[in-house]
């Protein structure tokens, strides 16, 4: 069985605060790139397409992990902690909304080998 795990983190930000909300995610992808289980951690923003016309909120982390455990550390790491608490917790922070999700690449049936 896949032990990877993937993450999509949403977030909408407060009017006019888009563009710094955006920069401030972007300041934790190198430290979390060097974290062990990290294999891709890419902040991203929604841009127009008519081929793409869903919705979402305008910015999204597209991650994926070596399994649970490294997500989970990440998740505890101070600079993510800190992150949350001033820009998504705290009344004066950039974000105005968030929403952050686990999945996995394995149907729930699957017959995992016992190594």
């Amino acid at each position: 069985m896949s032990s990877k795990v993937y993450c999509l983190a949403q977030f909408k930000p407060k009017p006019g605060q888009a563009a710094e909300l955006f920069k401030v995610l972007q300041s934790l992808e190198p430290n979390t790139l060097r974290e062990d289980g990290c294999i891709q951690y890419k902040v991203t923003r929604h841009i127009q397409s008519p081929f793409a016309e869903g919705s979402s909120f305008p910015i999204v982390f597209n991650e994926t992990w070596a399994n649970m455990a490294a997500f989970e550390a990440h998740c505890q790491r101070q600079e993510i902690v800190d992150f949350f608490n001033v820009y998504c917790l705290a009344k004066d922070g950039l974000a105005d909304d968030w929403n952050v999700c686990v999945y996995s690449d394995e149907p729930e049936t699957y017959d995992a080998p016992n190594l």
